[in-house]
């Protein structure tokens, strides 16, 4: 229930007090939460780029319609996913594995194959389309995380990726921008969805149960 409450809590916050800022340790936190989301094939084909550069936070507010919650926040996570799949980045995950786990499975090894055999194939329009879904994994932990560590945050597609890349120089490094998560704390003023109730649908309407 704990939980459940944290996640009431939370909002989309759209004023945050510039003044307050996030203890190192929570973020730290909610960005392990991201790191330990699970990805497709354990890939984790996505970064994060953690901003507290307030020129450079200045920079991006300017091609993320001016939301002030990027500068106005204290930390500014952005999500980047991995442009395409390479056999690089495949076999550098799967011998990752083997040297934490210490062996060799034959059936591990057989998958490897398979993925090298068809993932990098199928194109970089495919392939950034699904490291893009993985990185929203991460995105919905960190969110869960900042609310369990009663941290206000927004997540945000509203921004020029091209932009944002160019700014934080992604493309060298084969990324491409997907999400931006401001991490602050409300204001006491000028937020006016802060005591507003949260809406969502009843659970008659959203759930399906299939016995």
């Amino acid at each position: 229930m704990e939980l459940l409450d944290k996640l009431h809590w939370r909002y989309a916050t759209k004023k945050m007090d510039p003044s307050r800022a996030v203890p190192a340790d929570k973020v730290e936190r909610i960005i392990e939460a991201a790191r330990l989301a699970p990805t497709s094939s354990g890939l984790q084909p996505y970064e994060i780029l953690l901003v507290t550069n307030q020129d450079i936070k200045k920079r991006i507010a300017e091609v993320a319609w001016n939301q002030q919650q990027v500068v106005d926040g204290s930390h500014l996570l952005v999500f980047a996913a991995w442009d395409d799949y390479t056999a690089e980045r495949i076999n550098h995950m799967f011998d990752l594995t083997n040297d934490i786990r210490g062996f060799k499975n034959e059936g591990w090894e057989n998958y490897r194959q398979m993925l090298l055999s068809t993932y990098p194939q199928r194109g970089a329009e495919v392939n950034f389309s699904h490291t893009a879904r993985q990185a929203f994994l991460g995105l919905g932990a960190a969110l869960i995380a900042a609310a369990f560590e009663e941290v206000d945050s927004v997540p945000m597609e509203g921004f020029d990726p091209a932009a944002v890349d160019d700014i934080l120089g992604l493309r060298a490094r084969g990324l491409k921008s997907v999400a931006l998560l401001p991490l602050g704390y409300r204001a006491d003023e000028g937020d006016w969805l802060k005591d507003l109730p949260k809406v969502r649908r009843p659970r008659e309407q959203f759930v399906t149960e299939v016995a």
